[in-house]
């Protein structure tokens, strides 16, 4: 082996974070300070409000008015996140909402953690880098993230924490720290708490047999995973309480106009709403225009097949290890399950940016399966995958198209 392929080895996570970090960055041409609604309200939190008490500007028109303040739908989790922020701003160390730094930060830490996880497959650098590289730039993440408003940033903490929790227990054994990852991953987007019962099997599963000699059980290590989600949980009900008098009460529906768009006719969560976003997920394409650029995404879906032909291999067959395949593909049906029966599948987007938060299983499964060699076939649908969403994300944030 040549001696510089192992100080190269140790570079490439630093470099693949730093270069991730930068395009991310560059990849939007507008402020990303616009959509701060979680900013807003950490900064009312640092002063002991819930709410504002200036109206917001009017391009933030999914702010609730209620008894004199104003409100926001998002969950504690993703506001609590964005307490550090605020208090940089009170002490004027900023001045507003630095959405596309946040979202560069995300996609790089998600950049390293992919890499990272990918070590407990195989030590070929290039079969690494592929797959990492898949679902920073070859997938719908890509434009949905860059863009920076604060529902984009909620989903790429949801990514962030689930990436870390899953590192946490399947290559450094911190049963702690996962627990933190989780609070962060479901704090900011409330669905991923159901796959509780799959993490907690993974850390039953993966406890190392020294703790069971030192006299530390699994049990032991369940318990330091749930605490800080269990506390994280109980804030949120109270939060919800004291804003909206009823702990189940996120407020989604209190959105001003909210009930009265169609495809909510049967409330905000639905069966009647499965066909409608399986639709926008898997199917539906991209729309031919008279001009340049001839064609364009629609802006409320597209298939994530379309966006990531290299998805394809999510269905070859074998695993190393058929348990944690298994899991994985539950975590995808159950948070898809949750996410399709949401009313509406969510715009201004590039095909489907709730999708997110499945990349992190959707990357263990095509770790599971991937080979050793990189094959051509696959290189062709990484580079395709690419220039996909390079071009959507160019179209997105760079043309007339975002506001059209």
């Amino acid at each position: 082996m040549n001696k510089a392929e192992p100080r190269t080895s140790k570079l490439i996570p630093s470099v693949l974070f730093i270069a991730t970090f930068a395009a991310y960055y560059f990849s939007n041409s507008h402020s990303g300070s616009f959509y701060d609604y979680t900013f807003r309200i950490a900064g009312a939190l640092l002063h002991g409000e819930l709410g504002l008490a200036d109206r917001p500007p009017d391009w933030l028109n999914e702010m609730i008015p209620l008894d004199g303040k104003y409100y926001s739908a998002f969950p504690l989790g993703s506001v609590l996140t964005m307490l550090p922020l605020a208090a940089l701003k009170h002490l004027r160390v900023i001045e507003s909402f630095p959405g596309t730094f946040v979202a560069a930060l995300l996609a790089g830490a998600a950049s390293l953690l992919f890499y990272l996880l990918s070590a407990r497959y195989c030590d070929n650098i290039k079969r690494r880098l592929t797959l990492t590289l898949l679902p920073i730039f070859g997938t719908w993440m890509w434009a949905n993230l860059a863009f920076a408003g604060a529902w984009h940033i909620a989903l790429g903490f949801a990514v962030v924490g689930q990436l870390g929790a899953l590192y946490f227990i399947l290559i450094k054994y911190r049963p702690m720290l996962a627990g933190l990852c989780f609070a962060l991953a479901f704090g900011n987007r409330t669905e991923i708490l159901l796959l509780a019962p799959l993490f907690i099997y993974l850390i039953y599963k993966h406890a190392p047999a020294q703790d069971a000699k030192d006299g530390v059980s699994r049990w032991q290590m369940i318990d330091r995973f749930v605490a800080l989600p269990i506390a994280l949980g109980l804030l949120t009900l109270g939060y919800n309480y004291l804003r909206f008098s009823s702990v189940f009460d996120f407020g989604y529906a209190r959105i001003p106009g909210v009930l009265d768009e169609p495809w909510y006719a049967h409330g905000i969560f639905s069966l009647h709403a499965i066909p409608l976003n399986a639709y926008a997920m898997l199917i539906e394409t991209w729309q031919r225009v008279d001009g340049f650029p001839y064609l364009t995404p629609t802006g409320f879906g597209g298939s994530i097949f379309l966006s990531c032909p290299f998805l394809i291999y999510l269905f070859r067959i074998g695993a190393r290890d058929a348990t944690l395949k298994t899991l994985a593909w539950a975590a995808i049906a159950i948070l898809t399950f949750v996410l399709w029966c949401h009313g509406n599948p969510g715009g201004w987007q590039i095909s489907y940016r709730y999708a997110m938060v499945l990349l992190p299983w959707m990357f263990l499964i095509l770790l599971e399966s991937s080979t050793k060699r990189v094959s051509p076939i696959e290189v062709t649908l990484l580079l395709a995958s690419i220039a996909i969403n390079a071009y959507s994300t160019w179209l997105f944030l760079w043309t007339k198209y975002i506001n059209s």
